[in-house]
């Protein structure tokens, strides 16, 4: 643990729920600015990850965006394949890319696909991308091809459980400031909100904490966030 981490985290008060905006607050007080760190935002669910009718993923334009381009890879051919680029996608083909990300050569963040090269990207890359596959759940399957390219190219984020049925959200840089932040997280709670499965019981989101990359947690007060969120229109 770093002397600064230290410092820092010997001013949270531990036993305390913070309200989002104070929690915003104090990162952003105590942010040193030697790199400009991602504001995030992580907990757990109600829900019981081990049951398929109670995983949540969905998606989620940030209204200011991450701060950060990620790299688009497009599987596709033809008008489409014109289309994912001119919409800005960083990789496009078919059978050339698939062979290309087979051998590890290409590093992107992102993969999209068409619904007509999407049974061959499953046969021949499931392996492969793992978690990147494409995938309607995730938005990244369709013919609406620049649509896709462009709200991912401005910051649209999957949001999903984990094994455990936590989450972890990235809502921007610091260098934002505190009212952008403070909108792109009430963004992300209510679309998560939206995603709570119907079998799911109690509370959903049981918890919620605020982070920068390099600062302690503070615990955040999920009924304030929760219903600051829901009044929140985007």
């Amino acid at each position: 643990m770093s002397k600064r981490y230290q410092a820092v985290l010997e001013k949270i008060d531990l036993n305390k729920k913070y309200h989002p905006l104070e929690a915003i607050d104090f990162i952003l007080n105590n942010w040193p600015k030697k790199f400009d760190e991602t504001l995030e935002l992580h907990g757990k669910l109600s829900i019981d990850p081990t049951k398929s009718d109670q995983t949540v993923r969905t998606n989620v334009v940030l209204p200011h965006g991450t701060g950060k381009s990620p790299v688009v890879l497009v599987f596709a051919q033809g008008d489409l394949a014109d289309e994912a680029k001119k919409a800005g996608a960083d990789y496009v083909g078919f059978q050339d890319l698939i062979e290309e990300v087979k051998k590890g050569n290409v590093k992107f963040d992102v993969a999209v696909a068409t619904l007509d090269v999407m049974p061959v990207i499953g046969k021949q890359l499931g392996k492969v991308l793992g978690p990147k596959m494409p995938s309607p759940k995730a938005g990244t399957v369709g013919n609406n091809i620049k649509q896709i390219v462009e709200e991912l190219k401005k910051g649209k984020i999957q949001i999903r459980n984990d094994k455990l049925g936590n989450y972890h959200i990235p809502l921007g840089k610091l260098s934002f400031g505190k009212e952008k932040l403070y909108e792109n997280l009430l963004a992300a709670v209510k679309t998560l909100i939206k995603a709570k499965p119907a079998t799911a019981k109690g509370t959903f989101i049981e918890s919620a904490f605020l982070s920068s990359t390099m600062s302690p947690s503070l615990k955040i007060d999920t009924k304030i966030l929760m219903d600051l969120a829901e009044k929140f229109e985007f």
